[in-house]
């Protein structure tokens, strides 16, 4: 991992590009102790790992060791055969106010909002600097009444107006004359649940727009906080040279069964110039396909998108191998019913 760390040094001294000065991110199945060690990575130094110990029931701290700082974006997709999410309660570093580690802690819900532990991936990002287009990235923080962090490629003010569990989100100067790019979106609250996603986006050449909707443990509108992450050729961690391989989609059409390549070829993008695409794995269940890209160690991440209630997940761990990571499946839910709605999926490996 000290090559990674070199890597984006080097990236940054060179091109003054927008790099993570901080990330990580990891597959998280146990509750305590070293979590998949083919599935984590960061910009801590060699000799170092994840680590996780249980809270209360459903609940996990999340150790990333050498990156603690108070700032920065978390992304959570549980990975479950049920109707389960999990959500981000709080993060910074340990030991407070200054500690070398950053400690995330998440918690897991069934649909209903029983707390119930369940395998997930997490991932960590804090950037600075600015980029040229067409790449672009930029994220925010959002507590449910102000913006505590946020980060724009093109040096801008990203702004949020809205409530009462619809926002929406201007991201300027990261602009594109159709929908490209992908975008993550996860709930963040300490004290109930909540779940979040894209509600809906539009691109024009002065910025993205992305509605962001949440809800409570049933299909209710809430009030509550949310990370929100664009990415525009550049990975899920803010990255480009680490990683080489990296990847993302939008299911925007859940109803064809495929295999298709999303439209418009900007919200299908691949690094290495593979065709990524998705098809039905029966109802409410799609296989997504990235090729030319796959290489451990890697991460993906999963939103579900459109103006419902709906959520989606990851049904079990994705395959990586041959250089394809195959994602099987994406599954989104109306409740506890499986149900064909649009999602987004960005993939990344860590080289």
């Amino acid at each position: 991992m000290s090559m990674l760390a070199a890597g984006l040094t080097a990236v940054a001294a060179s091109a003054e590009a927008a790099v993570p000065n901080r990330w990580g991110f990891a597959h998280v199945n146990v509750n305590s102790g070293i979590p998949d060690l083919a599935r984590q990575a960061g910009s801590w130094g060699a000799g170092f790992n994840v680590s996780v110990s249980p809270g209360v029931v459903g609940q996990t701290y999340v150790k990333f060791p050498q990156i603690g700082i108070a700032k920065g974006v978390v992304h959570v997709t549980a990975i479950s055969q049920s109707a389960y999410w999990c959500q981000a309660q709080k993060w910074g570093p340990s030991p407070t106010p200054a500690g070398p580690d950053l400690v995330a802690v998440v918690q897991c819900y069934r649909y209903g909002g029983a707390p119930v532990f369940t395998p997930f991936t997490i991932a960590f990002e804090q950037s600075t600097g600015v980029l040229p287009a067409p790449q672009a990235f930029g994220y925010v923080h959002y507590d449910g009444a102000s913006v505590v962090a946020d980060f724009n490629s093109a040096a801008a003010l990203n702004t949020v107006a809205g409530g009462a569990g619809v926002w929406t989100v201007t991201l300027p100067g990261l602009g594109s004359a159709t929908l490209a790019g992908n975008v993550q979106v996860t709930a963040v609250d300490p004290v109930q649940p909540a779940r979040c996603k894209v509600g809906g986006w539009a691109s024009a050449l002065g910025g993205q727009t992305v509605q962001v909707r949440c809800h409570n443990a049933t299909n209710v509108p809430l009030n509550t906080g949310w990370t929100l992450t664009y990415q525009r050729e550049r990975a899920i961690t803010g990255a480009a040279v680490p990683p080489k391989n990296f990847a993302y989609t939008f299911d925007n059409a859940p109803a064809n069964p495929g295999p298709y390549a999303p439209a418009p070829a900007a919200v299908n993008y691949n690094s290495q110039g593979g065709i990524n695409t998705v098809q039905t794995a029966g109802t409410g269940q799609r296989l997504v396909t990235f090729p030319t890209v796959g290489v451990l160690p890697d991460h993906v991440q999963v939103t579900a998108y459109g103006p419902g209630p709906e959520f989606c997940n990851l049904v079990s761990l994705w395959n990586t191998s041959s250089s394809t990571a195959i994602v099987r499946n994406v599954v989104c839910y109306n409740a506890t019913t499986r149900v064909d709605r649009p999602s987004l999926t960005t993939y990344t490996s860590a080289f």
